[in-house]
């Protein structure tokens, strides 16, 4: 006798059976995913430990050892949003895609930079229209670009970095320009001479790069190459995420603007919970909280910015320290092989240093790469190296040992 739980299994059962492949696939694990194809051209279940060394391979590609990187970044996210970006050839559609891979990438953007400030240009019907301007609030491009998820005409790369390189070109010369371009369509709808805009933009220092989810474009590639940046074509959408992610540490500053100066800042206190006072950031009268300039002493909301009175930049003494990892980088972690694992006293680390979870062996039930910090010996799972090198910035197992002396390599 079946219960009205069985029975509801049953159901479920017997529509799944229904269901064209296809859509069985899709709803229930999106099983095209797990395959790719190898050098003759036969489909092949995706190895995860190959899939982990791939990535880690770009990550260390662009973490360059003694390489001079800016601190404060002003970038402008170009999107995207003409009819071709309602394709479906990413599900549920390339817009959908996009969006959630820009919400993300705006997250560690300022996890990343907490010095920098970003904006959004959208193109759609062949013009570009500022959606939001540069500042250091994720949440409030986020809202922005959720709410303005409408495909229609044509894209303009030319009307694009005209309007991006006319709201740069007012940043101060120490700070770096950018502009990341995620472009679906094939084709751009132009007014003029797309190659003296390229030359505009080159001649302002700011380095355009392009990520494009249908095929490599001519005009896209030449934009890099003349500005310095990267041009790149997703395959997937677990590659178009992992593309648009390689542009949230900064990139390395090209020779001709590699010029030190100084920059004023202030570190402004928090202001007293039931004062009511005046926010320059949006001209309300607000109570509590806020931030008071040191110098001028008006009141901001949020750190880090620039003060609207004086134009002093605002930040913390935390979004400073931070902003420094990268000078000090986490050394790469290196991979043991299964040889290595399973001989000598490798085979004894069973367990992640970070997570404490079961680490892969040779015949064991978890499957990825096993990798050992070169400093302190431990091993860590492929998840908390990832975690280590892009957010924590900090060796759990470095962190740990108290004598600097058991790290002989540390005084190298």
């Amino acid at each position: 006798m079946l219960s009205v739980e069985d029975d509801g299994d049953v159901e479920a059962e017997e529509a799944g059976r229904d269901m064209e492949a296809y859509e069985r696939a899709y709803a229930d694990d999106r099983s095209w995913e797990d395959l790719q194809e190898d050098e003759s051209g036969r489909l092949r279940v995706v190895d995860v430990a190959q899939q982990q060394r791939q990535h880690r391979k770009r990550v260390a590609a662009m973490a360059g050892a003694h390489i001079q990187r800016g601190i404060i970044r002003y970038l402008y996210l170009l999107v995207d949003l003409s009819r071709a970006a309602g394709e479906m050839d990413f599900r549920p559609s390339r817009m959908g895609v996009v969006a959630n891979c820009v919400e993300a990438f705006v997250r560690e953007f300022f996890d990343q930079n907490p010095l920098s400030h970003l904006g959004i240009i959208t193109l759609h019907n062949g013009v570009a229209q500022c959606l939001t301007d540069l500042s250091g609030s994720p949440e409030t491009h986020i809202r922005a670009l959720r709410a303005n998820l409408e495909c229609a005409g044509d894209a303009s790369i030319q009307n694009a970095i005209d309007l991006a390189r006319g709201l740069l070109c007012q940043i101060p010369t120490y700070a770096h320009r950018e502009t990341l371009l995620i472009f679906s369509a094939l084709s751009t709808c132009d007014p003029g001479d797309i190659l003296e805009a390229v030359q505009r933009c080159k001649d302002a220092n700011i380095r355009c790069s392009v990520v494009g989810l249908a095929a490599e474009i001519y005009i896209c590639k030449l934009l890099c190459e003349q500005t310095g940046g990267n041009y790149s074509v997703a395959t997937s959408e677990t590659h178009l995420k992992d593309l648009i992610m390689e542009h949230a540490p900064p990139p390395p500053v090209l020779a001709e603007s590699a010029v030190a100066s100084l920059v004023r800042m202030g570190f402004p206190q928090r202001g007293a919970e039931d004062a009511v006072a005046l926010c320059v950031c949006h001209g309300e009268v607000k109570m509590g909280g806020g931030y008071i300039c040191p110098c001028c002493k008006a009141r901001v909301c949020e750190l880090p910015t620039e003060c609207h009175i004086c134009g002093l930049m605002l930040v913390s003494s935390p979004h400073l320290a931070r902003s420094y990892h990268h000078l000090f980088p986490v050394p790469h972690f290196e991979e043991l092989e299964g040889t290595a694992m399973a001989n000598g006293r490798e085979s004894e680390f069973k367990l992640c240093y970070g997570c404490q979870q079961k680490l892969p062996f040779p015949g064991g039930e978890v499957s990825g790469v096993r990798l050992v910090c070169p400093r302190c010996r431990q091993h860590f799972c492929y998840d908390c190296d990832l975690y280590i090198h892009e957010s924590l910035h900090n060796c759990p197992g470095c962190e740990s040992i108290s004598s600097t002396s058991s790290l002989p390599d540390l005084q190298n």
